[in-house]
């Protein structure tokens, strides 16, 4: 059986971000696992969200539950740490927020998880956390301190953002007997369309700096972050699947008379999905392929 596990931050980054790969595969009968890092506790809620439920984490644990099995995932599970919130957020500090974690305790817990579930592909987020969030770089970091104890390869960033991958010796104290080190993908926004989207916002007035629910996303320093793309996934048999899913997460969605054109646009013509292959190396005269499973 071909197992798929996505290590992301927060209930909802399964669906808004790679909702189509995961239903795509689940429908291709791989076992799809979810390892959410933490229960979005920070996340900003309508209070009328809170109704019937003890707190936000509960509700968005809620909304998960949801959303996966619209997706025809085989599992989710938490992490077990704290929603640090977005970068400056008083949320950074507390003691057990993601942003806090020790990175080799991190590693470890999920080498228990990648132990147990024996995955043949990861799909996490990239070394800016694709807008910069701290809990998504957390992830990023702790992956590729598993895959440098685990199978001692160190995976570092080129010049371009493409990913260098080194094999050495492995430094942790657990043995993955034969487990071999799984593919790695970074789930990545192709940059063009978000700088299309800055001259976009600008033109009608709108502050790209102040973009999302909250305005606290920068899509002038998103758009600066660029990774080369070496796969796109084609989501058409399953968009409508995504939208279901994304449905699911209703409190992190802006009500559709706050939505800018810009992001109507992005979500109705959303096709592909795509990925940055972390290990192994890609080559570097690669061709963009469209399968995470194979070369």
């Amino acid at each position: 059986m071909t197992v798929l596990l996505a290590f992301l931050a927060h209930p909802d980054d399964e669906s808004f971000g790679i909702g189509g790969t995961l239903a795509k595969y689940a429908r291709a009968g791989v076992d799809v696992h979810y390892l959410c890092a933490t229960r979005g506790e920070s996340g900003t809620v309508d209070d009328h969200r809170l109704e019937g439920f003890a707190d936000v984490a509960e509700l968005r644990d809620g909304e998960l539950a949801c959303a996966s099995k619209a997706l025809g995932l085989k599992s989710y599970e938490y992490f077990g740490y704290r929603d640090s919130g977005m970068q400056g957020s008083t949320h950074n500090a507390h003691a057990d927020s993601f942003a806090q974690a020790d990175a080799d305790e991190a590693a470890r817990r999920l080498t228990e998880v990648v132990l147990r579930l024996r995955p043949d592909v990861i799909i996490t987020h990239d070394q800016y956390g694709g807008y910069g969030h701290p809990d998504h770089i957390a992830c990023h970091k702790a992956t590729l301190r598993m895959y440098e104890q685990l199978w001692g390869v160190r995976i570092s960033s080129g010049p371009r953002g493409e990913a260098i991958a080194v094999s050495g010796d492995a430094s942790g104290p657990i043995s993955p007997g034969d487990l071999k080190a799984p593919r790695l993908y970074y789930s990545t926004l192709p940059k063009t369309f978000v700088k299309w989207g800055v001259r976009f916002l600008r033109l009608t007035g709108q502050n790209p700096r102040g973009f999302g629910r909250n305005k606290d996303i920068d899509l002038v320093k998103i758009a600066s972050w660029d990774l080369p793309v070496t796969a796109r996934i084609d989501i058409r048999a399953v968009a409508d699947i995504k939208r279901e899913a994304s449905a699911c997460h209703a409190s992190q969605q802006m009500p559709q008379q706050n939505q800018s054109l810009f992001q109507r646009i992005f979500f109705r013509r959303q096709t592909v999905e795509s990925f940055t292959q972390a290990y192994p190396a890609f080559p570097a005269n690669g061709r963009i392929t469209s399968d995470l499973l194979r070369d």
